[in-house]
This record gives C-alpha cells, sequence and structure tokens, in this order.
C-alpha cells in the first residue's frame, strides 16, 4: 500500500546562511550606515534591530530577500511585535516555525477526509501525518490538494513509498 509523510521542517542551514548574507548588506549598504542595523539568529529565533521603524522594516525585507534566494518560503517566520529599545532604537523577534502542531495536524487530516479521493487514509504520528491509499495516483492528487490549500506552514512529502 502506497504511502507518504507530511512534514514541515526549516532548512536551519539555509536560514543560517540568508542571515549572514543579510548581515553582510546591511553591513555594506549605504543607507543602514550609521544606523545599528542587524539580524542575529539563535537557535530558532531571529533578533532584527534599527535605530528606527522604518529602518527595521528595511531590515525585514532585506531578510526576506536572502530568504527567499535560499527557497525558503516565508511562512516559517511568526514575527513578534516591534519592541522600543533604549535611545529611540527599536527591535523585533521573530520566530522560526518547526514542525507540525497538534492543530496543524488535525486541519490537515481534516482536509484529507473532506477532499481526498476514496480508499485514502491519513493518521498523525508526532511531528508528521501519514498518508495511505490504495493507489498512487490517488496520493499524488492528495499532494496536489494539500499544496493548493493554504495552512499558514510550508509543508514537505517526503518517504513516498509504493
Amino acid at each position: 500500500m502506497p504511502t507518504f509523510d507530511v512534514v514541515s521542517e526549516v532548512d536551519l542551514q539555509e536560514v543560517r546562511n540568508a542571515v549572514d548574507q543579510a548581515q553582510r548588506e546591511l553591513a555594506n549598504r549605504f543607507d543602514f550606515k550609521g544606523t545599528d542595523s542587524r539580524v542575529e539568529m539563535h537557535d530558532y529565533e531571529l533578533r532584527l534591530a534599527s535605530s528606527t521603524e522604518d529602518r527595521l522594516k528595511a531590515v525585514v525585507q532585506v531578510l526576506e530577500e536572502k530568504l527567499v534566494k535560499r527557497k525558503v518560503s516565508l511562512k516559517v517566520l511568526d514575527f513578534g511585535k516591534v519592541e522600543e529599545g533604549s535611545k529611540g532604537a527599536v527591535r523585533q523577534s521573530v520566530t522560526l516555525k518547526n514542525g507540525l502542531n497538534a492543530d496543524n495536524a488535525k486541519a490537515i487530516n481534516r482536509f484529507i477526509k473532506e477532499k481526498a479521493p476514496k480508499g485514502v487514509q491519513s493518521s498523525t504520528q508526532g511531528a508528521q501525518v501519514r498518508v495511505s491509499g490504495k493507489k498512487r495516483d490517488d496520493l499524488q492528487a492528495v499532494i496536489a490538494g494539500l499544496r493548493e490549500a493554504d495552512f499558514d506552514i510550508p509543508l514537505q512529502f517526503e518517504n513516498f513509498r509504493d
């Protein structure tokens, strides 16, 4: 019986590379000189800082450009609120979403039960959803449907087996 797994993982190495590139661009660009703009990465959290809120928005834009170039979905970013710092500086915390939480897994299971062809089952196994069916074509239709649906997280499809 063919199966595959639905997961939501972020490639931390690609995120780290994008942060390094963004930091390098912030250091070299003329419009960021003297603004103390920076991007730092700590585990699954990014910390953005700049001298004004407008410059902080520009820092976010530079970071998003670098992430897109490295093929990291912007859906992994969970922006916190903008906080005031000393001397009028502002900072923002951005959390990286990694893995399927229980609500997302339930939503994916519900979607599969409603939209999938007959004979396709799904079950939650930790941080992934295992989908099985009688025909390979049915599973490919489920993958296409999940790609079209918006779950507010990036989905990857792994472990496809016949």
